[in-house]
């Protein structure tokens, strides 16, 4: 006790083993002593050691100055992208009903064009209708237009996430949200207007929708927790799949931040097709390569 008094980074594999043994022993001599009540002497200096014990073993350590700081960067660095690979069957079951919901839209509008108008605004069919595109009035109202945008997509995500809980709820915001994009693609290249459509969609979308494919991966992480808790008592599976999606959720702050910025000030702009593209390449080339990338060396 005296060596682990200096912490238990002090001790090494075999000196951590027998403390723990020595813990539980020292717990169990205690609640000996109190049953004997000839040993109140003994009881007490059971009791002292046991506290001291416990606080040393459960105690948490101070962060030192910028701890903090470094724990928010090793999180998003290192551990992050570790429970996004650990959890990718879940993202890329999301993934599955986006895409499905999406052709489903596009097949639909090609087939009948007037799904369109049932599906999307009036203000939105009208101008695409016109031939223009209905994102050129970002531009007059660019920060109130990325702060509505970013707060927009955050709720998405929260939302499909917290949903994962009825299980249904996240399948449906997967499948509305794949539905939506179909029908505005069809109803876009009906009208000529594709490429319009998507170098605008591409330097956000390609943060976004990731963003929202792993906020939907986190809410059938929650779902698989309720329905396959194994041997777990369904409680306790519950708690460890919540903290994990939680975990996981956490990763989209960033990519929504990022995706509302570029969506409210640069996507709707006048640049360049070529340098939207082009935006979208190393945008979304930074992410797969965090992604599947970071956290790997990290792990012993």
């Amino acid at each position: 006790m005296s060596r682990a008094g200096t912490g238990l980074r002090a001790l090494n594999h075999a000196e951590l083993q027998e403390l723990g043994l020595l813990y539980r022993q020292t717990a169990s001599d205690l609640a000996a002593a109190l049953e004997d009540k000839s040993s109140p002497q003994l009881a007490v200096y059971l009791n002292q050691l046991l506290g001291r014990g416990h606080n040393l073993i459960y105690m948490g350590r101070r962060p030192p100055v910028g701890g903090i700081a470094r724990g928010v960067v090793a999180f998003y660095r290192d551990a992050w992208p570790r429970i996004f690979r650990e959890t990718l069957p879940r993202t890329l079951f999301a993934v599955a009903i986006f895409a499905f919901a999406m052709a489903a839209g596009w097949a639909v509008t090609v087939h009948d064009p007037g799904f369109a108008h049932r599906m999307l605004s009036p203000q939105m069919m009208d101008s695409i209708e016109r031939r223009e595109m209905w994102t050129h009035s970002v531009l007059t109202i660019q920060p109130l237009a990325a702060s509505a945008i970013t707060t927009n997509n955050l709720t998405v995500a929260f939302t499909t996430y917290a949903l994962g809980i009825t299980v249904i709820g996240t399948i449906w915001m997967m499948l509305l949200n794949g539905l939506l994009i179909g029908v505005v693609g069809a109803a876009t290249w009906h009208a000529g207007m594709a490429m319009s459509l998507w170098s605008f969609v591409a330097p956000h979308g390609v943060l976004e929708l990731p963003a929202i494919f792993i906020a939907g991966g986190a809410g059938f992480e929650i779902a698989r927790g309720v329905l396959f808790p194994g041997f777990l008592p369904r409680r306790e599976s519950l708690a460890r799949a919540g903290g994990q999606a939680s975990k996981l959720l956490l990763g989209c702050i960033p990519l929504l931040l990022v995706a509302g910025t570029v969506e409210g000030f640069f996507s709707p702009s006048g640049a360049p097709v070529a340098m939207k593209f082009t935006l979208a390449f190393l945008l979304g080339s930074a992410l797969l390569a965090w992604l599947f990338g970071a956290g790997r060396t990290s792990v012993r």
